[in-house]
């Protein structure tokens, strides 16, 4: 330690302790004053970004969570499916208690014309069809309307595939079709339907007993119940079924079973299922006509009586929904495996539907085990590990779910170390989307109470839009490391320059510029940027810019540029039209391009062309980061005088 010191004392220790104190001053002032500005430039940058991928950023910070997230928890309807529904089958009960009648719905769309029901009685339909079509189209606010985009919902996708259903069932002789004159076609059947029979009360749909039923009094005074919900929880409330010829019988266990069996055959089929029932005359609204000092009018206003209301009630059918998953979701849900992050799938839908959509778009594969990786709601709360339970590698499954049980299984996952994102769109959601990492709200079908509680909102209510965003924000943080590596590296660096030349006691080698001292000395009221050092700027910045883009566009426009052949990969070349509206390329007609080579990767877009301007950019990309940081290499030399040559 002594020769040490007698060394440093003999390399003019106080010199370089001089030296080391302003080194060490300015790079700790540097660092401060450069990483909130880099941070908050990182994250609005960002913000833009996703908004434009569909992600709206409602709280800052959240971008760069987003790039931490372990567990994805998605809702399954129209966030993993398209939400374009369609109904693909109906089953009605048979002439028999234990027998039931299948019919296969043609059509996609919510056109009613799109194809029609295979083996239809039109015009002759029995007096359990016409109960059926009576409560999908009276149990109904939804709507059919012609645009210049086609035929759209207008309310709950669910509801509109039901009044297409009405208009494809057509009207049973005896109803007044005259009623429906003064209509346009399109919901005729729908519009005659609420003539003879008009609602007085609604039993909203709550997700604790999944049904909604309206009361409906005739033109001849008939009070009826209506109800449509999971067929689980009518037939669990249901004691009769009515047969094709419209008698009743009582619900017993065989039949029970019949129906159930058409529900799974239904559910494994990737269908959504809903439950038609009714009660004739039910004794609390006989009398009953909207009366708010009618005592039934009490029982309205609180949901709790619901369930009594909607009580041995009388079963009549059943029909089965499609719909599509999206076709990005695959991919997106292979991107998040290959990303080590988990997807969880929670949705209110029946467990066989469920698992077959899951199946269907990746969570689960083909042929895979999957009894102790799917299970109900109610399950879970019940299960005796649930921590264990989620700590299973793979997608989860958790159907028929409650807004109380996403809150749990979030509580859960946060208390394992996972950082979470969950999706929603239910004012019961809000609690659920607050206490995640990241809660996000569907910008389509969500409540404005989701909305405020949540940190992103979806545009699209699209389930790739959150990989994409978790994407940007991965992007995000490595962008801001890879600042504050260059700052307290350089720093560092600028530091150990200084000092070392002060220890080892040679000529400084960081001086100010060598003329400084031979110019007048400046005002005291000079700025630090003048005009003419702002039009230097504005120019520097113009050339930086415009070549830095410039060298982008030529590759895509040019095989050729300054003599330099760019043509060796085979690109193929575009117009510059075509380059500045890339976006629209889904609406060119016969657009190809040439496969590639770059580095060791070959780029094919025989399925997608469109995808040339995505991953296809990687050598445009490429030379434009080139171009970026020669140019500011030269330009830090540059900056060193104001009016000097190098």
């Amino acid at each position: 330690m002594l020769m040490v010191g007698q060394q440093i004392s003999n390399f003019h220790l106080k010199k370089c302790t001089y030296y080391f104190e302003i080194a060490v001053a300015l790079a700790v002032a540097a660092i401060p004053e450069g990483l909130p500005a880099v941070i908050t430039t990182c994250l609005a940058l960002g913000t833009r970004k996703m908004a434009q991928k569909n992600a709206l950023v409602r709280k800052l910070p959240s971008v760069e969570t987003l790039g931490c997230t372990t567990v994805i928890c998605s809702d399954k309807t129209g966030t993993l499916t398209t939400n374009q529904m369609a109904v693909a089958k109906l089953v009605a009960m048979g002439p028999r208690a234990n027998a039931v009648r299948s019919f296969n719905v043609e059509g996609s769309t919510y056109n009613p014309s799109d194809g029609k029901i295979q083996d239809w009685p039109a015009g002759k339909m029995d007096a359990n069809l016409q109960t059926i079509a009576k409560i999908a189209a009276l149990a109904n606010d939804a709507s059919i309307e012609r645009s210049d985009k086609g035929y759209v919902a207008g309310g709950m996708p669910t509801e509109a595939a039901l009044k297409v259903l009405v208009e494809k069932m057509g009207l049973p002789a005896g109803l007044d079709s005259g009623s429906s004159k003064n209509y346009n076609d399109l919901m005729g059947c729908s519009h005659a339907w609420n003539q003879n029979e008009h609602r007085i009360a609604t039993l909203e749909f709550d997700r604790d007993r999944k049904s909604m039923g309206v009361i409906v009094s005739s033109n001849y005074g008939k009070k009826s119940l209506l109800v449509k919900g999971a067929v689980e929880n009518l037939l669990e409330r249901s004691s009769y079924i009515q047969l094709s010829d419209g008698s009743v019988v009582e619900l017993d266990q065989k039949a029970k079973s019949v129906i159930l069996d058409s529900l799974n055959e239904l559910s494994s089929s990737a269908l959504r299922v809903l439950g038609f029932a009714y009660k004739d005359d039910p004794s609390e609204f006989v009398t009953y006509n909207g009366d708010e000092e009618h005592p039934a009018h009490k029982l309205l206003l609180n949901p709790a009586s619901y369930p009594l209301i909607e009580s041995n009630l009388t079963f009549a059918g059943l029909a089965g929904l499609r719909d599509p998953p999206r076709k990005e979701v695959r991919q997106a849900i292979e991107d998040c495996r290959e990303a080590g992050i988990q997807v969880m799938v929670i949705t209110g839908d029946n467990k066989n539907t469920a698992e077959a959509i899951c199946r269907e778009i990746g969570v689960f594969g083909p042929n895979e085990e999957i009894s102790s990786k799917s299970i109900t709601g109610r399950q879970f709360m019940e299960h005796h590990d649930q921590k264990g339970h989620l700590a299973q590698k793979g997608g989860l499954l958790f159907s028929r779910a409650e807004p109380r049980h996403k809150q749990e299984i979030v509580r859960l996952l946060k208390d394992a170390g996972e950082v979470v994102a969950m999706t929603g769109d239910g004012v019961n959601d809000a609690p659920a989307l607050k206490l995640a990492d990241i809660g996000i709200a569907m910008g389509i079908a969500g409540t404005e109470v989701a909305k405020e509680a949540a940190d992103m909102v979806l545009a699209d209510d699209n389930f790739s839009t959150i990989v994409a965003a978790v994407g940007e924000g991965r992007s995000i943080y490595n962008n801001m490391k890879a600042f504050i590596r260059y700052m307290i590296s350089s720093n560092i660096g600028e530091v150990a320059s200084i000092f070392l030349t002060a220890a080892i006691g040679i000529p400084e080698g960081l001086i100010p510029t060598k003329y400084i001292m031979k110019k007048a000395p400046r005002r005291s009221d000079d700025s630090l940027i003048s005009p003419w050092i702002l039009f230097r700027y504005l120019v520097i910045g113009l050339y930086v810019g415009l070549a830095t883009v410039g060298v982008f566009v030529i590759w895509f426009t040019h095989d050729s540029f300054l003599g330099i052949d760019l043509s060796g990969d085979n690109h193929s070349l575009v117009t510059f039209s075509q380059l500045r509206n890339w976006d629209q390329c889904k609406t060119w007609e016969n657009f190809t391009v040439s496969p590639f080579k770059a580095g060791d990767q070959v780029f094919n877009f025989d399925s997608n062309p469109c995808d040339y301007f995505h991953t296809g950019k990687v050598k445009a990309m490429t030379l434009s980061l080139s171009v970026l940081v020669a140019i500011e290499m030269f330009n830090s030399l540059n900056a060193l005088s104001e009016d000097e040559s190098l």
